[in-house]
């Protein structure tokens, strides 16, 4: 019986080991999200801070990593989706066309929203294969920047019918920073009506 037992505790010590090591992973990939996004701040040449903000800026703050933002999708592909030009914080209208329609369920409640291509970084080889997903939520104004907040996501690999979704890698426009840049507005269609806290929160002056 004693063998039995041992083995019986030693798979539960198996188990809980995984679920650890697993739980160490994600977070570990999300900081290092985190990491690459202060690094890109830190640096003069790819930062879109201010001069005067730069010269203080130390990190970006962060919701805390919570996995049950992370979702998975069911995909719904758009044929012959129209163009159409996107509303920004300046005159600019990008180009844009909706290439799936993204179904999720988050804290009990179901969303569908579209996720978008650039018709601008189609014609570039570095990223082409990049989808745009803009959304706003009820953190904005509050915890989170007003303007709502971006995730930069890749085409699914053999037109697959489901996606991974982070909101822990949600980041801010540009505009949450420095208001010579030109941001997309998230159209309605992509507002959701929940509060999503998890990653970017406002920056400390807005």
């Amino acid at each position: 019986m004693k063998p039995l037992i041992y083995l019986f505790g030693m798979m539960l010590l198996l188990i809980s080991c995984s679920k650890t090591a697993k739980k160490q992973s994600y977070e570990a990939r999300i900081k290092d999200f985190q990491y690459r996004l202060n690094v890109e701040y830190s640096d003069k040449k790819t930062s879109p801070l201010t001069d005067a903000d730069f010269k203080s800026f130390r990190s970006l703050e962060f919701f805390e990593i919570d996995s049950t933002y992370k979702v998975t999708a069911n995909l719904t592909y758009v044929k012959d989706a129209p163009i159409f030009k996107m509303p920004t914080t300046t005159e600019r209208l990008p180009l844009y066309k909706t290439y799936v329609r993204a179904k999720f369920e988050l804290k009990g409640k179901t969303f569908e929203i579209p996720i978008y291509q650039s018709l601008e970084l189609m014609s570039d080889p570095q990223y082409r294969d990049y989808l745009f997903l803009p959304f706003k939520d009820l953190t904005n104004g509050k915890e989170s920047y007003g303007g709502g907040r971006f995730l930069d996501l890749k085409l699914p690999p053999n037109h697959a019918t489901t996606m991974v979704i982070d909101f822990n890698e949600a980041y801010n426009p540009y505009c949450a920073y420095n208001h010579r840049f030109s941001c997309p507005i998230p159209p309605d269609a992509n507002v959701l009506a929940i509060e999503i806290p998890a990653g970017v929160k406002a920056y400390k002056k807005e």
